[in-house]
Order: structure tokens, then C-alpha cells, then sequence
């Protein structure tokens, strides 16, 4: 059953007798052999004859020299037979997985991915070898890691360099002669594993069999270490001693270790001991009692939760925020429901298959952004590790200068503030027509698959994405996106499928074809064809009993390929990590190379048809069909708490990053800020100082550790203890102060309840609209008019119909009314996509999401005249913009129109919100006007403004020649409608220096203001029609009509139709058969 088991058991036999014959006949170390020994070799030889192989020996006898000669030829024979095995094409499959027959390539820096050139029209392009595919399929974890047999084969590969100081991998390749890292030959330094973790060290006693020993070394540096090994890091295999051949692979050594330490019984609670007792790690051997102190952590990525679990081991309180929302583990796990934590035996019993692992959001881009080649239950056990800590806080949906901001934290009664928020703006690149409806950001494709659950077969998210696709990028950002949606594709297909199947067996085909446009159902067709051949595929695999291979259909339908504008050789993937590379394209990838991209050439829809590319070498255009693009070029530091707040922090000089400061002690026990070099790794604090009070930054706010994963946590590892001396001094453990737990428990109930959301009541206003009344202290006190917020439930508390979790999108929704005495806030939606509709499944008491406020507070001028226009659901924006615009002096005219009289809602807020209310329908009958000043009409929002500029309904109270400001808010086609008859049929009437501003509807997703990047808006000249710029509407979402490309918008908004609609049928029937919407 095991015949590498089986042959090392032989080997190792003979090996150990030879060594006996030896030891007795030639070195003389021992009188004589052993008889049992004698007879075993006696028995071999006889075994040897009875073969009457040619090419085994025969010695003439049987004494101790001849049979010592028996087994060194014996021996000769298997080496030989090694050798066959391993150079014969026939055998060499047979041992192509033996660890005991790998034997190390020589690396060759130019070539480390083997590619082929398939055709000769295109060099550019470059795919793997056909005989390396994998047949991926779906989204379970693509990669199992090596067994344990293989990850002792690396341990015993390893030469533990420790011993001479020689050990490179922790300590990193230092050049006595330049005093800096030396470079590989692709130029990358090799300063070594960031955290300095202890890597030959593990590799010995892991050797040794002592894995819980193994993983106490590795927790010293690397506490956290379940976010890091496996296909995440790979800067101690770079630094590796082994620079001419294949290097020690100790990122699956450190998974290794860590699995044979969480597939012991307890394993669970084994690690999480480690990370809070560890009698190896002199610094903190155990974790200290509460000192009283708290500190706000910003961000809950790699950086952000190995900062908070060292301040916990320091004795800190920590609150950690994050701005996307974190599902709650059970309460039996963590003890949140006061009653004990119930130990874990197994950890297979809080795993889960990937591809139904509820999405939790803890660990930032770890969870949204690496992809299911690594195994994300990792993440599951950091979030229980921490949530088990009592004096941690983890509250998500927290956006940090929206909910809560630098000196509200301070005034809450935070000592310190600690910024680990992330990557942020993604690079816009000089590409033609580059947000033309087809081209995305890979942030944007990479948050709505592994954020919303879009690959789950049961979820209603929406992401349509199409073939042939175009990655745009270097990096390994560009990798994962390409990977992801090769694998995406033939999901999307076969879920159209099978929900289109049961729609037209339920309502009929003619019906449910009826719900879509042309081009809509070119798409749709596009997909069943697809999902068919999908399904075929999958009947012949299982009778030919193999994998279905999706790619080779997907290639057959365009493919996904990476463009890149320099050869393979050159980028930062192929440089850091060419081991992704190669395992993207065993996916069925194509890398092109040495392509520039031009522009992206629009279809009669104005959907994206092609890109063009200039080639590097003589200039030509190369135009490559396209239908999805995706551009992953990068990202810049996460610094909008600056742009929102100018002046809080100072920046370097490109004003990229935070410029990073050291806090120097005075004599008096304070602290001053000096300015240090933006590489400098021992300054994490900002300039922020306020009554000594300071804030530090990480991570990929850093600007010495900005990057990955590792160097994230590695600034954490340094960074505490920066904080940590600040806030407590030169104080030893035993003069440091001690707290009792019932100050933190205060605290943390403070804090819960000014930043936790929770349903007070949801109510039907229309048939259409609803509205949901939240509690969010924080929230409402810091809400301003024309702000909205992000609603979303959470899966734990969500209903389930049929299997499917009734879970809300990410939905953009402005504050009607706040309430901030009492922390209310209304949230008003219209119900028209799935997730509106779901808002009525939300219950009194009920935890929710409400990130924000989001966006830019209505900018309104003082002791003006200001005319709103509001189409529909955009009369609740109205409310509170119309209200502020009154109290600065402002008189106000306000137009608010609905399609009929049903459709209005909530006239008071409505007539406190203008001096004049000019109420329309479209048709049907009127909504009377209560007020004197007021008027009704029937007739569209552009009649009813020309007909009370005009006197038809009587003499204007307020002239429209007298407005300075224009705020229109509604539908992208009401809105340009206005924009247009302002330089039209209302020209004569209007104030020709009034301002037009529109509050956009841009599809949204994070709204955390310049990170996933699906809010993009296309700015143009108003003269000359040119593009102007091209901003983040979540940032602003009020914009000047006169700069809005409004075919622009309304493409955008149309990228997920075929799916919106189908999702919405698919809704219906699921309401149909059981509805918990409480209104």
C-alpha cells in the first residue's frame, strides 16, 4: 500500500547491517556480529539466489567478509536501480512523489517558469506546458499543502544553519562589503524572514518529532503564525543558503508544523496557549494582568490583529475596528454569551470546505484579497484565538473619520491610536476610455467574489463577468485576479443555468425572457450555451471517472490572460513569487508580455469589445478581444483620514505615506516628536500629538514594511513596543499598574454601545420603499447632510430560505432623519435589486452594519437661494440637505417628484425641508399641496420646474432666477435630464452663475472611500468634451452636473443586469415559498 514506505524500510535495513558487518570486520569497533544480524544476511543471500538474477551477487560462501561484500554489491545495485528509476521516462512517474527520490533543480534565475510560445502570430504570448495542467474546479482550497512525509523531507533537507550562524533564512544575506543585504541575481534583496523567526532552530526539533516544541520556536517571533507559511510568504526561502538550487521550502514547514500541532486532540487549545503562555519566549513568557490603558486599533488585517495580541500580552485593553463587516463566531467558542468557552477537541470541527465557509471579513486583505490557494480556516482560528481574549473588543463596520474619529476615540477615553487601515487607492492607468463598462479594478472583482460569496452556488450577490478577459498587471494581484476569474466563469454559468431552468419551469421561458433587453439577453444565451457545455463536460468526466477540465471550455471561449507591458522575467510576480506564476498558468492562464495598453475599443452597447496595445518592441497596435478587464496596477497607501481631516498628519515628500516620527522622552516624562527617515523601521508614530496623547501606523501605511502579509505583522512585532514604552514607561512588569477587569468591562460597554448598530424598527412607507430605523450613537452624532451609509446584515443572524442565507449587499443608503439625542438614524431604501428587498428582513434588536457615514457632507452656501430637485427614493437624501439648508439662511425651493401619488412619503419632513415644495407625479393623480406656498402637478420633473418658472402654477414665491445652487438628486437619467434642460428649456429662467451639483448614484461596494474602486466616474470638460479626470464617487458623491459623463454612469450601472434580474426571479420564488420579511 505504501511502497516508498516499504523501500526506505528495506534501504535502511541493509544500510544498518552493512554498518554491523563493518563496525566487526574493518573498523574493528565491535568483537563480532550479531548472530540474529548473521542470519538475516544469510537469509537475503539465499533470497538473492533463488532469483537466479545474473545481476545480483553470488558469493562462493557465507562467512562474515563474504557476506559484508553481499550487501556493499546489493547495496551497489539499489543505488543503480535508484538512478534508473529516476532517469527512465517509463518509471519516473512511478517515484514522481517520493520525497526520498527529490532531488533539488539547479535554479536558473532566467527560466524559473517553464513556458511555451504556441503561436507564432502572437510571441507575446506565453503558457505553461500542457502535461503540468491541473484541472481546477470551483472554489474549494486548490492547494493541500505537502503531506507530512513531504515536510519531513524539507526538515531533513535543511543543513540547520543555526548551529554556525549561517542561518540566511531568519537572518538574511548581509554584504560585509556594501553593509547592506545582498541581491539575488534578479535583484531582489534577501534581508530574510521580516519577524527573525527561529526557522532552524524549528526545523531541528520538527526533525526530532517534537512539533508542539516546533511551534512554541515558531511562536516566539510569529504568534500569529496561522496567517503566514503556505503561499503567503516566501522571504526565508529567497534568503535560503541554497542560492544555486532549489531552496528548503520553510513556509511548509511552518504550516506543517503548525497542522501536526492542530491535528492532536486539544490542538486548538494547544496553539492558543502558545500565544499567551510560551516558557520559550523570554520577552513575554505569559500574558500580563489589565493596566487600564486602552488603545484603538484601525484595521484588522495581518498588521492590525498581531498588533492587537501583543498589547494584549502587554496588559492593554484593545478595541479593534475595521471598516468591513466581521461575522460573529459562535458564542459557545469565544464565551461571548457569558457562559464559558467551550474547549475545541478537534479543529476539523470548526474548518470548513472552502467554498461554504461562511465569509467573516476578519483578517482584511487576507480574507479578500488572497485567494482559496491558501486555506483561509487559518483565519477562523486567529479571529477565535483573539475573540477568546477578554479584553478584546472586534467590532466591524467601523470606519475611522466616519464613525469615530482621532479625537472622539481620545475623548471616549482611548490612550493611543494605532492605524493599520490597509492598502488603499488603486492606480488609475493612461489607458483610453479605461472605465468603459467591462473594465473593472482587480480590488473591485477580488472584494465582490470573496467578500459577497458570489462563487457560492446558494448566494444572491451579484458579479457578471464574461470571456475572453484581460488582466492588466505584474503583480501577484494579477495572478490571483486571473486565476479567480478563469475559475469564477464556468460557476457563473452553470448557477444562470440552473436558476434560469427553474424560473421558465415556474413562470414560463417566454416570461421570464420577457424581463430582459436585447443586449441582456445576448448575455444571458451567451451563458446557458455555456452552462450546457459545462454540464456535458461534467457527465463525461464522471464516466470517464476524472476531473472535468473547465479550462480547456473557458479557453475555447477566449480565456483569461495576463497583460503585461515588459517581459515575464521582469515582474514583480515572477521576481518575489515566480512560484505563483507557475502554479497560475498549471490553472490554464496565459501571460502576454511587452504589451502597453492604448485604449479599450467600446461594442454598439458601449460594452467593452477590445483592448489595444501598443507592442514594446517596434510600437505596433495589437488589438486582443476582450468582454472583461480587469487592471491590477497597483495601489497606493491608505492615507484618506488626511485628505478627509487636512492637517492631522504630515506627509513625506511625495505625500504618499504618513511621515513616520520616533517619540524621544524628555526629562520631564513626556515625549516630543522627531521626524525620521520614511525607511526607517523604529518610527511608527505619526505626527498626530494632542495633550500626549499620540498615533502610530503599520503595515501597509508604513512606508519600511508597506508590501505583504509577513512585513505587515513584522511592524506589528516592533512597532508594540514603541507604544508600549510611551504608555507605560521604563516601569518593570512588577511596578507596571494593575487594573481590575470590571474598569475594562465598563469600557468596553461604553464603547459597544456607542459603535454597535442594532435594528429598532423597520417600516413600510410605500409599496416600494422601506424604511429601517437603527440605533448607532456614533454613527447618527457624526452624520452630516448628503452623507449615506453601507447596510448589510450579518450571515449569523440572517434567515434562511431553502438553504440560502437572505444576506444583503453592500447597499448605499443616506440618512433620512438622525435622532442624534437618542443615536437614531432612519435608512431609506427602494426596493428594486435583491438586497433592497431583503432590507424588510431585518428585525427589531438585530445586529447590522452601518459603515459610515460615507461620502462628503453637502456642501450648501449661507443666506442663499437653493432649489432640490429630488426623483423618488432621492427625496430622502433631500430631507436632511433641505432642513441644513434652511438653517444656514438658505431659502429653499424644492421639486420633488414621483412617478405616481402612491409613491410619496413622509410629508413633513418634506415641507420642513423647503420654503416652497412644488410636489409632482408623472401621472395618475396629483399629491395635494397643504401649504400656501406649496404647488402639485402632474407631468415629469422637467414640466413641473418650467411650469412654475413660467407662472403656470401661479406666481413664483421664490424666482429661479434668483437660485445660486441646483442639488438635484434621483435616478442617472432624472439626474441628466435636469443637467441638460439647465442649458435648455429652463436656461431663460435660471440664474446663469448658478451652481448644478448631483449627488451620484455610482455602484458602490466597500464605500470606504478610495480602496475596491467599483465607484469610479468619468469626469469630461464641459467645452471641449475631454476627459478631465476620473474620480472615486464614495469619496464625493457630489459632483458637477456639468462634468458628469452621464452615458458613462448609466453603462456602469448596468454591469450586473442579467445577474440582478435573475437573482431577483430567483428571489421571488424563494419569498414564494416561505417569506420572513416582516413588512
Amino acid at each position: 500500500e505504501d511502497p516508498e514506505l516499504a523501500t526506505s524500510q528495506m534501504v535502511v535495513s541493509l544500510l544498518d547491517l552493512e554498518s554491523e558487518f563493518q563496525a566487526a570486520i574493518r573498523q574493528k569497533k565491535i568483537p563480532e556480529v550479531s548472530a540474529v544480524s548473521r542470519q538475516r544476511a544469510a537469509e537475503l543471500l539465499l533470497r538473492a539466489r533463488s532469483t537466479r538474477d545474473p545481476g545480483l551477487p553470488d558469493p562462493p560462501g557465507e562467512s562474515d567478509a563474504e557476506l559484508l561484500s553481499f550487501l556493499e554489491t546489493l547495496l551497489q545495485r539499489y543505488a543503480l536501480w535508484c538512478r534508473w528509476r529516476l532517469e527512465d521516462p517509463r518509471l519516473a512517474p512511478g517515484i514522481a512523489d517520493w520525497p526520498s527520490f527529490h532531488l533539488p533543480e539547479t535554479l536558473d534565475y532566467s527560466n524559473l517558469v517553464h513556458t511555451e510560445r504556441p503561436r507564432p502570430e502572437l510571441p507575446e504570448e506565453r503558457i505553461g506546458p500542457l502535461g503540468r495542467r491541473r484541472r481546477r474546479d470551483g472554489f474549494g482550497l486548490t492547494d493541500p499543502r505537502m503531506n507530512r512525509r513531504d515536510v519531513l523531507g524539507e526538515t531533513h533537507y535543511c543543513l540547520l544553519c543555526h548551529e554556525r550562524e549561517k542561518d540566511s533564512c531568519s537572518k538574511g544575506f548581509f554584504d560585509a562589503k556594501t553593509a547592506t543585504f545582498a541581491r539575488n541575481p534578479l535583484g531582489v534583496a534577501l534581508p530574510g524572514c521580516p519577524l527573525d523567526e527561529k526557522i532552524s532552530e524549528m526545523h531541528q526539533l520538527r526533525r526530532e518529532g517534537d512539533s508542539v516544541g516546533a511551534l512554541a520556536l515558531v511562536c516566539i517571533d510569529n504568534p500569529m503564525c496561522p496567517g503566514t507559511g503556505h503561499r503567503i510568504c516566501n522571504d526565508c526561502m529567497k534568503g535560503c543558503i541554497f542560492q544555486k538550487q532549489e531552496p528548503v521550502d520553510i513556509p511548509q514547514i511552518e504550516t506543517g508544523v503548525l497542522t501536526d500541532v492542530l491535528a492532536l486532540p486539544w490542538g486548538v487549545e494547544i496553539y492558543g496557549l502558545l500565544t499567551r503562555w510560551n516558557p520559550l519566549a523570554p520577552a513575554r513568557p505569559f500574558a500580563l494582568g489589565y493596566n487600564g490603558m486602552n488603545v484603538l486599533v484601525v484595521g484588522l488585517g495581518p498588521a492590525g490583529y498581531t498588533l492587537a495580541h501583543y498589547l494584549l500580552n502587554e496588559g492593554f485593553g484593545v478595541v479593534g475596528i475595521d471598516g468591513l463587516k466581521i461575522e460573529p463566531l459562535p458564542a459557545a467558542w469565544t464565551g461571548a454569551d457569558g457562559h464559558g468557552i467551550l474547549p475545541i477537541r478537534d479543529y476539523v470541527s470548526i474548518s470548513r470546505p472552502l467554498d461554504r465557509r461562511p465569509l467573516a471579513g476578519f483578517g482584511g486583505v487576507s480574507e479578500y484579497g488572497i485567494t482559496v490557494r491558501w486555506d483561509k480556516n487559518f483565519l477562523t482560528l486567529l479571529q477565535l484565538t483573539l475573540a477568546r481574549r477578554r479584553r478584546l473588543a472586534i467590532l466591524g463596520g467601523i470606519r475611522f473619520g466616519g464613525t469615530l474619529s482621532a479625537e472622539q476615540a481620545f475623548d471616549a477615553g482611548f490612550d493611543h491610536v494605532a492605524v493599520a487601515a490597509g492598502a488603499g487607492r488603486p492606480t488609475i492607468i493612461g489607458m483610453k476610455n479605461n472605465i468603459l463598462r467591462g473594465v473593472r479594478k482587480a480590488s473591485d472583482f477580488l472584494m465582490a467574489l470573496q467578500l459577497t460569496g458570489a462563487f457560492k452556488e446558494e448566494a444572491l450577490a451579484n458579479l457578471q463577468v464574461e470571456l475572453p478577459a484581460l488582466v492588466i498587471g505584474g503583480g501577484l494581484t494579477a495572478i490571483d485576479t486571473a486565476t479567480e476569474l478563469l475559475a469564477y466563469y464556468p460557476v457563473q454559468c452553470e448557477k444562470t443555468l440552473a436558476r434560469y431552468e427553474r424560473m421558465a419551469a415556474e413562470k414560463g421561458e417566454t416570461a421570464v425572457r420577457a424581463m430582459f433587453e436585447r443586449e441582456e439577453l445576448e448575455i444571458l444565451d451567451r451563458q446557458l450555451t455555456h452552462g450546457t457545455e459545462i454540464r456535458r463536460e461534467r457527465e463525461r468526466a464522471a464516466a470517464a471517472g476524472e476531473k472535468p477540465d473547465l479550462a480547456r471550455l473557458c479557453q475555447q471561449w477566449g480565456g483569461v490572460s495576463i497583460v503585461y507591458r515588459r517581459a515575464m522575467e521582469e515582474s514583480p510576480a515572477y521576481r518575489l513569487n515566480h512560484e505563483e506564476v507557475i502554479k497560475a498558468l498549471e490553472e490554464g492562464i496565459r501571460f502576454l508580455e511587452g504589451l502597453e495598453p492604448e485604449e479599450a475599443v467600446p461594442d454598439d452597447s458601449r460594452h467593452l469589445a477590445a483592448v489595444r496595445f501598443r507592442r514594446s518592441g517596434g510600437g505596433e497596435i495589437l488589438e486582443l478581444p476582450a468582454r472583461n478587464c480587469l487592471v491590477a496596477a497597483g495601489t497606493t497607501p491608505n492615507i484618506t483620514y488626511e485628505k478627509e481631516f487636512p492637517g492631522t498628519f504630515p506627509l513625506d515628500a511625495r505625500r504618499r505615506f504618513f511621515l513616520p516620527h520616533r517619540a524621544v522622552a524628555r526629562g520631564d516624562g513626556s515625549y516630543r516628536l522627531d521626524p525620521a527617515p520614511p525607511d526607517a523601521e523604529d518610527a511608527f508614530f505619526t505626527g498626530y500629538e494632542r495633550g500626549g496623547r499620540f498615533i502610530t501606523f503599520f503595515g501597509d501605511n508604513h512606508p519600511a514594511y508597506n508590501g505583504n502579509v509577513v512585513k505587515a505583522m513584522a511592524s506589528a512585532r516592533r512597532g508594540y513596543r514603541e507604544i508600549t514604552s510611551v504608555l507605560t514607561g521604563a516601569a518593570s512588569d512588577d511596578h507596571r499598574p494593575v487594573r481590575p477587569d470590571e474598569d475594562w468591562e465598563r469600557f468596553r460597554g461604553r464603547i459597544d454601545e456607542a459603535l454597535t448598530a442594532r435594528v429598532v424598527e423597520v417600516n413600510r412607507l410605500t409599496p416600494t420603499i422601506v424604511e429601517v430605523v437603527v440605533r448607532a450613537p456614533a454613527a447618527s452624532a457624526n452624520f452630516q447632510p448628503g452623507q449615506f451609509f453601507r447596510l448589510q446584515n450579518l450571515e449569523a443572524h440572517a434567515p434562511r430560505v431553502a438553504g440560502t442565507p437572505l444576506l444583503i449587499e453592500p447597499l448605499a443608503l443616506t440618512g433620512a432623519w438622525v435622532d442624534a439625542e437618542r443615536g437614531l438614524l432612519s435608512l431609506i431604501a427602494l426596493e428594486l435589486g435583491g438586497s433592497s428587498r431583503l432590507c424588510a428582513v431585518l428585525r427589531p434588536g438585530e445586529p447590522v452594519v452601518v459603515m459610515g457615514p460615507t461620502g462628503s457632507a453637502t456642501e450648501l452656501p449661507e443666506g442663499g437661494t437653493v432649489m432640490l430637485c429630488g426623483g423618488g427614493l432621492g427625496n430622502a437624501v433631500l430631507f436632511s440637505i433641505g432642513k441644513k439648508a434652511r438653517q444656514r439662511g438658505n431659502r429653499v425651493v424644492y421639486f420633488a417628484a414621483y412617478k405616481k401619488a402612491e409613491d410619496f412619503y413622509r410629508r413633513e419632513e418634506l415641507e420642513a425641508a423647503a420654503d416652497v415644495l412644488v410636489l409632482s407625479v408623472d401621472r395618475g393623480e396629483t399629491i395635494p399641496a397643504r401649504r400656501p406656498t406649496d404647488r402639485e402637478f402632474v407631468g415629469n420633473i422637467i414640466e413641473a420646474m418650467l411650469a412654475y418658472a413660467t407662472g403656470k402654477l401661479g406666481v413664483p414665491e421664490i424666482p429661479l432666477s434668483e437660485v445660486d445652487r441646483v442639488i438635484v438628486i434621483g435616478s442617472d437619467r432624472m439626474m441628466a435630464a435636469v443637467a441638460r434642460a439647465r442649458h435648455g428649456v429652463l436656461a431663460p429662467h435660471l440664474n446663469p452663475r448658478h451652481v448644478g451639483i448631483g449627488s451620484i448614484n455610482s455602484p458602490m461596494q466597500c464605500m470606504m472611500k478610495e480602496v475596491c474602486a467599483q465607484c469610479l466616474q468619468r469626469h469630461v470638460d464641459p467645452v471641449t468634451g475631454e476627459e478631465k479626470e476620473i474620480v472615486f464617487s464614495c469619496f464625493n458623491q457630489d459632483q458637477l452636473l456639468d462634468e458628469m459623463d452621464w452615458e458613462n454612469l448609466a453603462a456602469r450601472l448596468r454591469q450586473n443586469t442579467v445577474s440582478e434580474k435573475l437573482t431577483g426571479l430567483w428571489l421571488d420564488g424563494l419569498l414564494a415559498s416561505e417569506d420572513p420579511r416582516v413588512v
